[in-house]
């Protein structure tokens, strides 16, 4: 036997069963790591990477619909630590806001008591994170401080609101799906309502969309599946209302900004997912399903990779990656060249069984990795698939079309070094590598392996059957059983399996398929062993199939305990265990009692057909084991003394001890014992029956006649002197049978169902059912201790009841959760820090906030002292031991795979920040090490090749493209230029194939204007039909196009034109026309003045040589900085694009970002791009900024590197040095406190 310790004190627990129709969308996984799911009205909190559940939230009253929790898009220290927080929205309108870790809530919301719609944290500006944007049914959405629960604003709409996406690039854009529509905000803020109402534009249903009644022209071969429907809908959006006809139904299922390509959606339908481009408002793309193929539920779209996650109906999860492609010119007409978004599926995971209670609902992944999903069931099953990557053995199949995907060359944002470890599936973009630009050749390296992608399901958590349920707790803890006692609890189901769980962790034990129906009740007859009985529905006659099945846990083996008995028999009503475990009573309905030895399994005694119907029953704690053992114990050392003669008696005395020991340890469970053992039991006029059970002879007791006051008695049970009885009208029957008093208590309640007493010595506490709740009674004292009934302080209705340990019950009820709750029965959620989890948790938002910052900090300024290592207690770190041991854990629940990368000398310390920030989830650091990391390197670069860094940056550019090294297309404005640029044209040759009418075409020769494309955007504007109101225009301003000539008459007219238009209020064609003659600068800087930044940044970034850019854009920069604009942080990332890596360290430095400041410049000084002792005023800030980091780290508790950076920073850290290793006993740990507080202060600023 494997010794372990046993954990006395279980902490209060839900577990959880079947959702609710209502939980669907209640699901949302966070930065932080978490999946958060509603189930009834509770609240699960999933670790993803062990499947456990490690908390369940209680609070709400009605159903849970909607659960976000809040980003990490900021930046950390004391006074904003890494803290889980979680909102969730019910049925009935409320909001509440969680502090997971301590299960307590931040605060309460409720405006109106209609279901929440949806509801998101706001994310994108500097000034707050306490932002929460809800919808209130109807038409209303409200904006909440969701920290202090104030409602900053409220607006209402004219058609009812199903959702709401923010676009990802802008924050000042929203769209909103309603019944009609879609509108569409463009001047959302966080301090005013938005202005307008918005843009709205309907959906035409794509089936009824004029395009598809075109005939099709007979040359044309006739296009098959996808192909037909992508040239069904052309037209999708209209600004006009469609008719009746057209539109009867607006099937759309969701709608959501892409966040890998900025101003693109996509709108979900059942059988097809639209692609659109907002800025020509037409679909580009279409994922159609063949006609056989399974609809979609739910997509989700990644910001890595320009890919997409669908869950179909069936249960399936499948993942499709874009590709553009170009069909070869096979005709001349340039029609049938189709330039299209393919979304290509790489990888699908198995459906599941769909039957009438079993349907997939919501789809959930990563928003760190995006390379694993979770899928919840209707069932309560959580599924948990993760993509990874194969070397593909064979040569990808040329005519499956797929083009091959490669691994990227780098990790972590630097190239891979020779040797270096790497974890090939830490995240979406380190698995695929960027697609290729359309006419790119993909680039010949020899190390680029071409990849396969496939879901493997890492994970599965389920939850508890539909109800009712029976409950039975295993035989209570004693000193005897101490050693290998587990708190199992047994569950009996609707469907005839037992279930068993381990109330320690609240993990599933054993799942028994026992009965074939549904299980009634179940009694344990050892700490391994249960008798359980089910009934079968009744025939005409009223007989049932009786099973009564004796299970063994650690075999599972099962057998029917009454042999063939059982058929056609009225119903068993109870079955009740001896306290010695010795005999078994078998109640039937209209039956007498049978009475079974449990030992041997026999029948002892089948009453008499005369014998009373029982009504209630219950053993009596009294026995004579004691005395009969002391006989058999004399008589054994007797028998044991004869057979051993007076010779050897002295060496073998120690035997004879043995035998003794043998012979007392079995005598308990010995069939050579059988001891004395009474039971009462009550017939239908309320007379007490008393009957004495010794070995097989069964001897009739008193009687006690009945008591006036009671009614039918519906139970008993007995303790010690105490017995109480409890009728069908709801008294209470107090006996003290040593005092030979009795005392009746009416409780008003109705029926007694149940009443059962705590386990533990002299523990007369009493826990009694009701049809409409339960209470707890302390029958010492005749009082009630407690109580709990349905609509007063509960929802759900209590099915049955048990205690688990001395001061906690265990409730299962109608919602499908068996509860685990203190005496009190206020159903609460737990400390996460109590639990007992069987696998320990990687996830540092448990931790106390310094705590978390620490961890963070010791795995950054890793190595200490030349050495790397995973074990905290090799740090100089003065803390408690008891939060060092929780930092110990936390670095120990580390995969393998990630330790050894950590401790890798290879990995750069760019690599390292990022990887840190990936393991945290700490959105604002990841996204600035991924654009520092990429601009560090290609600055360093264009270093190496020996030109100045103006013209490097030119230069870097050019020649940059060779290895298709370039940031990812998400980060949109801040890509290089070339790079840009190249998407930018792809996208316009797109519209321009997809254009469908005067207006698309308007729109796709502006865009080639300004790209300057000129010969092609005069073929477009050529194309307008001579009965177009604008066909004189247009022709003239072809003609005005191609005749444009670099002289200096014509461009002052122009330019004076273009002013006079711009001053008049046509900012866009006088753009135009400045770009015309190439006066591209002049047209950003009045997009800049009339407060079209992002445009003026567009242009920049395609039209202008790197000098002017780079000032366009630090304007823009500069702009970001006020205070009514307060987007540092974007700021910081569009001066790393341009290089200003000073500009950056200062901004950090005056933001107090010192930790992030001090390791940027350390990154600056290894890749060379920032001298040391450079002439700026970096000199000065240098040491300042390195003694500030090291104070940092100091309040923190690390004090080798708090040294470590002391050294660096010259004067300013001699005197830190000193206070550092002055006095090595007290003053340390008085230091920190103060300079804690000092510290959040000054960050409070």
């Amino acid at each position: 036997m494997i010794p372990y310790t046993v954990n006395i004190k279980l902490a209060a627990r839900t577990l959880t069963g079947t959702l609710n129709l209502q939980n669907k969308t209640a699901v949302d996984w966070g930065w932080q790591g978490l999946i958060a799911q509603g189930c009834h009205s509770s609240i699960l909190i999933i670790d993803p990477k062990t499947s456990q559940t490690i908390q369940v939230l209680e609070r709400h009253k009605a159903n849970v619909v909607k659960v976000k929790w809040s980003r990490e898009n900021y930046y950390h220290n004391v006074s904003s630590p890494y803290c889980l927080r979680l909102a969730s929205g019910d049925a009935s309108g409320k909001i509440i806001v969680w502090d997971v870790v301590s299960g307590t809530v931040h605060c309460e919301i409720q405006e109106h008591s209609k279901p929440i719609q949806d509801m998101e944290w706001l994310w994108n500006q500097d000034a707050s994170r306490d932002l929460l944007l809800a919808i209130h049914p109807p038409n209303y959405i409200v904006l909440w401080n969701g920290d202090t629960g104030t409602k900053l604003w409220k607006k209402s709409y004219a058609e009812n609101i199903l959702s709401f996406s923010f676009d990802p690039f802008d924050p000042s854009n929203m769209a909103l799906l309603t019944s009609e529509g879609i509108v569409f905000i463009t001047d959302f803020s966080h301090s005013k309502p938005p202005g307008s109402a918005g843009k709205k534009v309907y959906i035409a249903s794509p089936h009824a969309s004029p395009a598809h009644t075109k005939p099709a022209p007979a040359a044309a071969p006739v296009p098959t599946g996808a192909k037909k429907a992508l040239n069904k809908v052309k037209v999708l959006i209209t600004n006009e209302k469609p008719t009746a006809e057209a539109v009867t139904l607006n099937d759309c299922l969701q709608l959501s900004y892409l966040p890998s390509k900025r101003n693109h959606m996509l709108l979900l339908y059942p059988r097809e997912i639209l692609i659109l481009d907002l800025e020509l408002s037409q679909t580009v793309g279409v994922v159609a399903i063949e006609r056989s193929g399974v609809p979609f539920i739910q997509v989700i779209p990644c910001a890595q990779r320009d890919a997409l996650y669908c869950l179909h109906e069936n249960g399936c999860i499948t993942l499709r990656v874009c590709r553009t492609t170009t069909t070869p010119e096979e005709a001349a007409d340039p029609e049938q060249n189709v330039y299209e978004l393919m979304y290509d599926l790489r990888s699908q995971c198995d459906a599941i069984r769909i039957t009438k209670t079993v349907r997939p609902y919501r789809m959930v992944i990563c928003p760190v990795n995006e390379n694993s999903a979770a899928l919840m069931v209707s069932d309560g099953r959580a599924m948990l698939w993760e993509l990874k990557a194969h070397a593909s053995k064979a040569v990808s199949n040329p005519s499956s079309g797929l083009s091959p995907l490669y691994t990227p060359l780098s990790f972590c944002g630097s190239p891979l070094g020779p040797n270096q470890k790497r974890i090939q599936d830490l995240s979406l973009n380190s698995m695929i590598g960027q697609t290729l630009m359309a006419g790119e050749a993909p680039p010949p390296s020899s190390n680029q392996q071409d990849i396969q992608l496939k879901f493997l399901l890492t994970g599965l958590l389920s939850g508890l059957p539909l109800p009712p349920f029976a409950l039975r707790m295993c035989p209570p803890l004693t000193t005897k059983n101490i050693n290998h006692y587990q708190p199992l609890l047994a569950v009996g189901t609707s469907n005839g399996s037992v279930l068993v769980y381990n109330l320690t962790s609240g993990l599933l034990h054993k799942d028994l398929s026992v009965h074939s129906c549904e299980v009634r009740g179940i009694e344990w007859v050892s700490l391994t062993s249960f008798l359980s009985f089910a009934t079968s529905a009744p025939n005409n006659m009223g007989l049932v199939r009786n099973e009564l099945q004796h299970v063994n846990l650690p075999t599972g083996r099962c057998f029917a305990f009454r042999g063939e008995r059982g058929n056609d028999e009225p119903p068993i009503e109870m079955i009740k265990v001896s306290h010695l475990k010795q005999y078994l009573v078998v109640v039937f309905r209209d039956k007498p009692l049978e009475l079974w030895d449990t030992r041997t399994g026999t029948l002892l005694r089948e009453m008499a057909k005369n014998f009373p119907t029982v009504t209630a029953l219950e053993w009596s704690p009294s026995h004579n084991l004691k005395s009969l053992k002391k006989k058999q114990m004399a008589a054994r050392e007797a028998i044991a003394r004869q057979t051993v003669s007076d010779a050897e008696q002295t060496s073998v005395e120690s035997s004879v001890i043995s035998l003794l020991q043998d012979a007392e340890s079995k005598s308990e469970t010995s069939q050579a014992i059988s001891a004395r053992e009474h039971f009462v039991f009550t017939d239908t006029d309320g007379q007490v029956y008393h009957i004495t059970v010794e070995g097989n002879t069964v001897k009739d007791g008193a009687r006690i006649p009945p008591d006036g006051s009671m009614g039918s008695i519906a139970c008993i049970a007995w303790k010690g002197d105490t017995l109480v009885l409890g009728d069908v009208d709801g008294n209470l029957n107090f006996w003290d049978l040593k005092a030979r008093l009795s005392r009746g208590i009416p409780t008003h309640r109705g029926w007694v169902k149940k009443i059962r007493f705590a386990p533990g010595k002299g523990n007369q506490k009493l826990l009694v059912m009701y049809t409409d709740g339960a209470e707890v009674w302390d029958t010492k004292e005749v009082q009630m201790v407690s109580s709990m009934r349905i609509g007063r302080n509960v929802n759900y209705r209590i099915l049955d009841i048990d205690w688990c340990t001395s001061d906690k019950v265990v409730l299962a009820s109608d919602d499908g959760c068996v509860r685990v709750l203190e005496m009190a029965m206020k159903s609460a959620s737990y400390r996460m820090d109590e639990q007992d989890l069987t696998d320990p948790v990687w996830c540092p938002y448990l931790l106390v906030p310094r705590a978390a910052l620490t961890l963070k900090a010791f795995l950054l300024l890793q190595p200490w002292s030349g050495t790397f290592t995973m074990d905290i207690t090799q740090v100089d770190y003065n803390e408690k031991d008891e939060i060092k041991g929780l930092i110990q854990e936390q670095l120990n629940s580390l995969s393998n795979d990630m330790k050894s990368v950590l401790q890798d000398p290879e990995l750069s310390l760019l690599q390292r920040c990022l990887l840190v920030s990936r393991l945290f989830g700490d959105e604002s650091d990841l996204h600035f090490w991924t654009v520092a990391s990429h601009y560090l390197q290609s600055f360093a670069q264009a270093r190496q090749l020996g030109v100045s860094t103006a013209e490097g940056q030119a230069k870097s550019e050019g020649t940059q493209t060779s290895p298709p090294n370039h940031l990812d297309i998400c980060h949109d404005v801040l890509c290089e230029s070339s790079y840009f640029q190249k998407f930018q044209l792809d996208r316009v040759h797109l519209q321009e194939v997809k254009r469908s009418s005067y207006d698309h075409t308007k729109k796709c020769a502006d865009q080639l204007l300004l790209l300057g494309q000129t010969d092609r955007a005069v073929q477009l504007l050529l194309e307008t039909s001579a009965d177009n109101s604008s066909y004189y225009c247009d022709s003239l301003k072809a003609c005005l196009v191609t005749t444009i000539t670099s002289s200096g008459p014509s461009q002052s007219t122009i330019k004076l034109v273009a002013t006079n238009m711009i001053a008049n209020g046509k900012l866009a064609e006088g753009v135009q026309l400045l770009c015309l003659i190439d006066k591209a600068a002049d047209a950003c800087r009045y997009l800049q003045t009339y407060g079209e930044w992002n445009r003026a940044a567009w242009l920049a970034k395609v039209r202008l040589n790197p000098a002017e850019s780079s000032d366009v854009l630090k304007r823009w920069a500069e702009h970001l900085c006020s205070p009514q604009v307060n987007q540092k942080s974007k700021a910081i990332m569009v001066l790393l694009s341009l290089g200003c890596f000073y500009k950056v360290g200062e901004m950090l430095q005056s933001m107090r970002h010192f930790d992030r400041a001090a390791l940027f410049i350390e990154a600056c000084l290894k890749y060379g791009v920032m001298e040391a002792n450079d002439s700026s005023n970096i000199l000065f800030e240098n040491p300042l900024l390195h003694s500030k980091y090291a104070r940092m780290l100091r309040s923190l508790g690390l004090r080798e590197g708090a040294a470590l950076w002391a050294s660096r920073a010259g004067s300013a850290g001699e005197q830190l040095m000193e206070e550092l290793f002055q006095g090595e006993g007290s003053v340390p740990e008085a230091i920190p406190g103060e300079e804690g507080v000092e510290l959040s202060q000054n960050s409070t600023e």
